[in-house]
């Protein structure tokens, strides 16, 4: 005779015991199935609830088990593909709401340390609408209970527990606010799940709202538990790698000029983009005796702190060489030239010099392995033919002829490093052409800015920004509109 025992809760004698599958936890109640009466039976005779034969009730459950298996793996497929701490979270929001079956949520990364960075994304919610639960004050329900306090002293690596409100107009101990905040909304329930492992540590909290009465099943807990629990290990990487980048765009930037020199008769631009990693691309503009400029821009082989460090050395002894002799560009590089050999050999560098003194309007400058400069004008834009040298660092000795130009009254010379022409990704030919392109579509009304000048260019040859999948390059321009 079968048994009238529930689904998913068998007993000794009814149903055999299931093990666990892939992780999957057996006691998790199952969807409910039901079948056609037994052959034979009458239907008046048919129990009132039709009961599958144990056989066909064990493939239901590893049916069932299969296809949470190859939704929790499709969901964390699409969660390792993000790239961002804001990416991963708001994938986070959509998993979670085909999970639990919400139509509307929102994440906040608050990291337990303080350390930042802090972070809140929306679903089916306005930026007004963040700020309206924001108001709810902590510890009067929901998800912020889960970002309240200290670790519990006792067990610190205990995760807090999930918190589910079937109904906001009826849940006790709930904040009147939070009961406004759901009518203004028009939430009734909501289930928040800690962003935490004993690993990771609390990193956030992620909230689902309902617009009934509701709170997701067993097995919907089990599975947005899974998940999370992945999800919280994944941010905690990239808040890694935010940071690491975050911490090395600081030390870049403070190795190079806090401010741009002003001086009568020529107007001052820069621009610089980091990869995560850490490029040694650089750029200098000095004030030199008589009225002169020195302008440099140059780039370290390598990536990473000890990129950034020779970075900081080369600039360092530019600047030097370029008071001494700034009026000699070739004698300025060839100093620099032999420094790197002497004390990093295994190195190289490019890098461009160009010594300006604008009340005359006139520039000489000498590169080494650095691409050409671009002369951006009402009647021309054209790039500046310097000769064909070797990177710094790649041969015994370097020296090569310097060239000079005299910009018109309102052009502007734009200096800027290999990143630039590398990070569309296009070969270099066809990167030149772009640029060049992109220098002369500059409007009309931006050619007096020599910033507006570098924002155009910047934007024509990258529209996405940093192409990640290229070689980790910085990108750097110096722009010098001459009056």
């Amino acid at each position: 005779m079968a048994s009238n025992a529930p689904v998913g809760k068998p007993t000794d004698m009814s149903a055999p015991h299931m093990p666990k599958v892939a992780g999957i936890d057996s006691t998790v109640p199952g969807p409910p199935h039901t079948t056609a009466p037994l052959p034979g039976v009458p239907a008046a005779a048919a129990p009132s609830e039709p009961v599958s034969p144990p056989g066909a009730m064990i493939q239901d459950r590893l049916a069932s088990w299969v296809s949470d298996l190859t939704t929790l793996h499709e969901l964390t497929e699409r969660l390792i593909r993000t790239a961002s701490l804001d990416e991963a979270l708001r994938e986070v929001l959509v998993a979670g709401s085909a999970l639990v079956g919400a139509r509307r949520g929102m994440a906040v990364l608050e990291p337990a340390d303080g350390l930042g960075p802090a972070s809140t994304i929306g679903l089916g919610l306005a930026h007004a609408d963040l700020g309206t639960i924001e108001t709810v004050p902590r510890g009067a329900g929901g998800y912020a209970r889960l970002l309240d306090g200290l670790p519990d002293p006792v067990h610190p690596e205990r995760v807090p527990d999930p918190i589910a409100i079937r109904d906001v107009r009826t849940e006790e101990g709930l904040d009147p606010r939070h009961r406004e905040v759901a009518a203004r909304l028009g939430y009734a329930a909501s289930y928040a799940l800690p962003l935490a492992t004993e690993e990771a540590g609390r990193l956030g909290a992620a909230v689902w709202l309902y617009d009934e009465p509701a709170e997701p099943t067993d097995r919907q807990r089990h599975l947005i538990g899974l998940y999370g629990r992945f999800a919280t290990e994944h941010l905690a990487r990239l808040l890694q790698v935010e940071r690491a980048r975050v911490q090395v765009a600081t030390i870049a930037e403070e190795l190079l000029p806090s401010r741009l020199p002003r001086v009568p008769g020529v107007q001052l631009a820069a621009r610089h983009r980091t990869n995560p990693r850490g490029g040694g691309d650089w750029y200098d503009a000095l004030p030199l005796p008589e009225g002169a400029l020195g302008l440099a821009v140059g780039s370290v082989s390598g990536t990473g702190p000890s990129a950034l460090a020779a970075m900081g050395r080369l600039r360092a002894s530019l600047r030097a060489y370029a008071v001494m002799e700034g009026e000699d560009p070739v004698a300025v590089l060839s100093d620099l030239e032999l420094l790197l050999r002497l004390t990093e050999p295994a190195r190289s560098a490019t890098a461009l010099f160009a010594y300006a003194e604008p009340a005359r309007r006139r520039i000489v400058l000498a590169g080494a392995g650095h691409a050409p400069p671009l002369v951006i004008g009402e009647r021309r834009t054209e790039f500046v033919e310097t000769s064909l040298s070797a990177p710094l660092g790649m041969l015994s000795c370097w020296e090569a002829p310097s060239v000079e130009l005299s910009p018109e009254p309102g052009e502007t010379v734009l200096l800027y490093t290999d990143g630039l022409l590398r990070r569309t990704g296009d070969a270099m030919d066809r990167a030149f052409a772009r640029l060049h392109a992109a220098a002369s579509s500059v409007p009309r009304a931006d050619r007096g800015d020599p910033g507006a000048v570098a924002d155009h260019v910047l934007r024509a040859m990258l529209p996405e920004g940093l192409d990640t999948a290229v070689d980790g390059k910085d990108v750097v321009l110096l722009a010098a509109r001459f009056d």
